[in-house]
């Protein structure tokens, strides 16, 4: 059976739309009473970067954080705070285009692993003046945004 060529294009057209969206995400800037900041060195690229994710099919963007946090970071106490910034350059996840949304987030230190160990490989509570010189998949643009004085919160 011949599928009509007009009914091809329409297909092929729904497709497109469908599937070359981009994904939208949440990361956190991630801070503990102290002022250190929450990273995870990702199983990819072996770099550290905020923690965050993509948003799942009927989430919320603060479940999806508190989602995140707890699975990529253990963090299991978490205060979501301000919109610190929203990003949407394609070139800065080689996976595809992502917009994402930078909040800040009051945390306690965490309390348990990653959920998965490949996927993170490491977490860690950086002093602001000791952070990593880069970070992976555009997160230091996020990063040093958030920290600059005029966004600092309390």
């Amino acid at each position: 059976m011949r599928i009509p060529r007009g009914i091809l294009a329409i297909v092929k057209e729904v497709l497109r739309h469908v599937l070359r969206r981009p994904v939208v995400g949440i990361n956190a800037v991630a801070r503990t009473a102290d002022g250190s900041v929450l990273l995870i060195r990702r199983g990819d690229t072996g770099e550290w970067a905020l923690p965050g994710g993509t948003v799942e099919w009927g989430e919320p963007l603060r479940a999806t954080m508190v989602r995140e946090l707890l699975e990529e970071a253990g963090v299991t106490h978490v205060t979501l705070g301000n919109l610190l910034g929203v990003y949407s350059a394609p070139e800065r996840d080689p996976r595809f285009h992502a917009v994402t949304v930078v909040v800040a987030a009051a945390i306690e230190a965490p309390t348990q692993p990653p959920a998965n160990p490949a996927e993170i490989l490491e977490v860690g509570l950086f002093p602001p003046d000791e952070l990593p010189p880069s970070l992976s998949h555009g997160n230091g643009d996020m990063l040093t945004n958030a920290l600059l004085p005029s966004l600092v919160w309390e």
